[in-house]
């Protein structure tokens, strides 16, 4: 389900009038796509987060223009903490796209009740799907998956119409027995890096002499 974006559109544009704009709490955005006009629009930053937080792509722009959107691409500050800027593209709703899909495990696996643990060897897969079907994550239940047994793409719930593009057979979780560590590496590790020794002035003093 697409979430809803006040946006408003940049009388200004450039570098000096974007950072301005950032300093009142909006970031700046174009729209583009279908053939038609570029737009420049500017929306509110808090707004715009908790849109990515909720993992959402597919947006409903309105006030200065009333469209539905995908979030194409992102714009980040050299830290990964805030956005910079915002590409929106136009879509129709029964438009397929291609887009990368969190999977969360769901469910109890047997095998962590028979001593094993779950290992998730892949986090998020690429899958094709119409525009208003778009996922905010994929779920993978694993409340069948025994020791030694693993879950593939095959088995991930797909909304309709959508199709995974990663290889059927891709292993993404499997319940194994926890690897056991030596206790003497355990020991080592607690001890940390030995000291270097230091010599003292006085003894460094001395083995020169010697050396003389």
């Amino acid at each position: 389900m697409a979430e809803e974006l006040q946006v408003e559109l940049r009388q200004h544009t450039g570098k000096w009038n974007n950072r301005r704009l950032r300093r009142a709490g909006k970031v700046p955005a174009i729209l583009y796509g279908h053939g038609k006009d570029n737009i420049p629009l500017a929306v509110a930053a808090d707004r715009l987060a908790a849109v990515l937080r909720h993992g959402s792509r597919l947006v409903s722009l309105s006030g200065a223009v009333n469209e539905s959107a995908f979030i194409r691409e992102l714009q980040w500050d050299t830290y990964g903490l805030e956005v910079l800027h915002v590409d929106f593209a136009r879509i129709a709703m029964h438009e397929k796209l291609r887009v990368n899909v969190a999977i969360e495990l769901r469910g109890e696996a047997p095998g962590v009740r028979e001593g094993g643990v779950l290992n998730q060897l892949v986090h998020e897969v690429e899958i094709e799907c119409p525009a208003g079907s778009i996922p905010e994550k994929l779920s993978l239940n694993v409340n069948n998956l025994k020791l030694d047994e693993s879950l593939t793409v095959a088995d991930l719930e797909l909304p309709q119409g959508a199709r995974c593009l990663e290889p059927p057979e891709t292993i993404l979780v499997q319940c194994v027995l926890p690897v056991e560590v030596p206790e003497e590496e355990v020991a080592a590790a607690e001890a940390g890096p030995a000291e270097p020794e230091v010599i003292s002035a006085k003894k460094q003093k001395e083995e020169e002499e010697e050396e003389q």
